[in-house]
Formats: C-alpha cells, sequence, structure tokens
C-alpha cells in the first residue's frame, strides 16, 4: 500500500531505534501501564494499540466495541480513539498521535454502514508493542496470526518456526528493544558471519531512514530474524557456539524452499558488496 494511503510515513530500522522508539517512549511510555504507573494518556493509548495488537484491523468504531464490550459509551470511545490516532490540539498545542508517529497505519475502508477508515499497528507499531506492552508469549502468537500478512517471513511462518526452535521465535523482542546486532562485538561471540551480514543489512537499506516501504521493512524485519538467530544466546567459557546448532538453522532455512531462496538472495547480494570493497582495497597497492 502506497504510503500516502497508510496516513504515514515512517523510516527503516535504525530510524525505528534513533527516532521512533524513544519518541513513541517518551509520547506513551517506556513501560507497560500494567508494570508502572504513568498517565492516564499512557494507559489509554497502550490498551488501543493492545487492541490492534491482538485483533488487528479495526475501524475506530470496531476498536471502541472490543474495549467496552457493550453498547453503552462505545460512542464516547470511539471519539476518544480518534483523538488518540490522529492526535489533538489543545491550548494551541498540537499532541502527535499514533499515525503521526508511525506506530499505526490506515488499512483500507469497511463498508458495513458509512464508509469508515481502518487502522492497524505498523511494523514500527508491533515492535514498540512488543518492546513496551509486555504481551505473554500467547497474546505474541496471536498477534503473529494477525499480521501475518504484514510480516509474511516472519509472522506468516510463525507455526513453522515455533515447531523447530520453540520460545527462541520470541528474539525479536530484542530487535524491538534497540537492539539491531551490529556491533564488531558481535564478531567475537560468533563463528559465524553475523557481523558481516548485519552491517550489510544496515548498508542496503541506508537510504531509507526518512521513509522505507513497507514490504522493505518487512524484510529488513525478517532478515534481521533470522540471521540473529545464529547469535549464541548463551556463551561457553571455552568456545564460540550458537544457541541454535548450524544444523538446525540450515534445517529451518532449508526446509522451507520460498524461504531459503529468500534469505539466500540476501546472502549472494552481501557476498557481492563485500567482493566489491575487497577489490577495492586490493587496488590500492597500486595508485
Amino acid at each position: 500500500m502506497p504510503l500516502n494511503e497508510q496516513g504515514t510515513v515512517y523510516g527503516n530500522l535504525h530510524a525505528y531505534k534513533m527516532y521512533t522508539r524513544p519518541t513513541a517512549q517518551r509520547l506513551f511510555g517506556a513501560y507497560s501501564f500494567r508494570k508502572k504507573q504513568g498517565t492516564k494518556h499512557h494507559e489509554n493509548v497502550q490498551k488501543t494499540l493492545e487492541v490492534l495488537a491482538l485483533n488487528g484491523t479495526l475501524t475506530t468504531w470496531g476498536m471502541a466495541k472490543v474495549q467496552l464490550r457493550d453498547s453503552e459509551g462505545i460512542r464516547t470511545k470511539e471519539k476518544e480513539n480518534r483523538r488518540l490516532l490522529v492526535g489533538r490540539m489543545a491550548r494551541g498545542k498540537h499532541t502527535i498521535g499514533l499515525l503521526e508517529s508511525g506506530l499505526v497505519v490506515k488499512d483500507g475502508k469497511s463498508y458495513a454502514k458509512a464508509p469508515a477508515d481502518q487502522y492497524r499497528l505498523s511494523l514500527h507499531g508491533i515492535l514498540y508493542s512488543l518492546d513496551v506492552l509486555a504481551l505473554s508469549d500467547k497474546q505474541i502468537d496471536i498477534m503473529a496470526e494477525k499480521y501475518s500478512k504484514v510480516l509474511p517471513m516472519v509472522f506468516g511462518k510463525w507455526d513453522y518456526l515455533k515447531s523447530n526452535i520453540g520460545s527462541e521465535v520470541y528474539r525479536l523482542k530484542n530487535l524491538a528493544a534497540g537492539l539491531f546486532m551490529d556491533n564488531i562485538q558481535i564478531s567475537k561471540i560468533s563463528n559465524f558471519p553475523v557481523y558481516e551480514l548485519m552491517t550489510y543489512l544496515n548498508v542496503k537499506y541506508q537510504n531509507n531512514f526518512e521513509q522505507i516501504d513497507e514490504e522493505d521493512l518487512a524484510n529488513q524485519i525478517s532478515i534481521w530474524f533470522y540471521t540473529n538467530l545464529l547469535v549464541p544466546a548463551r556463551f561457553r567459557s571455552s568456545s564460540k557456539h550458537s544457541s541454535l546448532e548450524i544444523k538446525q538453522w540450515k534445517k529451518i532455512i532449508q526446509g522451507d524452499k520460498n524461504l531459503k531462496k529468500w534469505y539466500y538472495d540476501f546472502v549472494n547480494e552481501a557476498i557481492s558488496f563485500y567482493n566489491q570493497r575487497f577489490n577495492k582495497l586490493k587496488k590500492l597497492e597500486n595508485t
């Protein structure tokens, strides 16, 4: 869906880490309202995000029906949801809404009654929800089902992944917490070229800090996820190792033909990139 139809603009993972996440934490809370008391505004926003996380695409009326589950007060709740989405002006000051922050996007229209905009979490909104809302594993599983088409290479293969790696699927919360895993120190803790792959992943989308297509961002997130599975969850003092043995990792990748082609297309891109850089280094001796 073109960005102008989504009602917002958002950037790549670096933008999420450096801008969207800290901005959303400041505006809407850095902790779940259920774990740490904050402002009423933070609580209302987080409850709205949770409704979208667990129910997928909804109108503002649909959100209100989920939140109240009875007819009384639904219209008032709908108006509140609309304000949370689009923001408001109060005393000459504009309050940023969930659309402007990039956490929620428009997703078509409902024609059940009068035409009405539908809304869902953006990919940034999914990450923020994983980071802040303190969702249970079961709730994350529900969100994966609701957003399988938005993040097809991860959420769309959630049951397949869980059947192979179990709770390791929830490593996506590391990315949501801003851990991009492109630090040089990673080269010391894994025998696999995780640092090189993560660095190229950053380079590949470096021009998309201010704006990125949702499909491209989904690919960036998904490549991060599968590459991160090569990073050790625990360390032995004797040697480097991966929490997922390489045979198990290969089983995941090679057990799905589409997944295998998609991931190794990226690997081949990275190889080509580093070969070009290496050739430039070799030419230095002749200058």
